[in-house]
């Protein structure tokens, strides 16, 4: 009888590169997926479009800002992100610059860097420019929301080349 060690070898080998391919593929498909809803999102947010912005976190969603207890959930959310877009002068702008999805195809983050202009009660103009985290959930209907939303300063030094997506 011939020995099948080898080709058995060969069949494990295919099907080991044949699963890898499939999951670069998948994750191509999470990056293409999560950075159109992200563009969605932003436009969103600029039109300051309260609905559609909010539909952009899980219901569970955990906000974490800076130098501010973190906002949970989606009640908590709606009045943070009114408070927002009530303030004079208010806009976001963020570049997404990159997106990596778990194999498992049910979690991503997102990194990236924002812009957020305002005018401060006193009447100046405020422009903070910050680092981003955003973690991804895919959804029962597998559209992908934001379930966690962190964010700090970028820094004196660290003067933004981009604006969080």
């Amino acid at each position: 009888m011939r020995d099948l060690a080898p080709i058995a070898t060969l069949i494990t080998v295919a099907a080991l590169a044949a699963c890898r391919g499939s999951a670069d593929a998948d994750s191509h498909q999470v990056e293409a997926a999560i950075r159109a809803a992200d563009a969605q999102w932003l436009a969103a947010a600029r039109a300051h479009d309260l609905e559609r912005t909010l539909s952009f976190w899980s219901d569970d969603v955990i906000l974490m800002q800076p130098g501010a207890p973190p906002v949970v959930g989606k009640a908590a959310l709606r009045n943070y992100v009114a408070g927002a877009f009530a303030i004079p002068n208010f806009s976001i702008s963020w570049i997404t610059d990159r997106v990596w999805a778990a194999r498992s195809g049910e979690l991503a983050y997102a990194t990236g860097t924002d812009e957020i202009r305002m005018t401060s009660p006193e009447g100046k103009s405020v422009v903070e420019h910050n680092k981003a985290v955003a973690i991804w959930r895919r959804q029962a209907d597998g559209s992908w929301k934001c379930a966690v939303d962190i964010w700090n300063a970028a820094g004196d030094s660290a003067a933004p080349s981009q604006t969080r997506d």
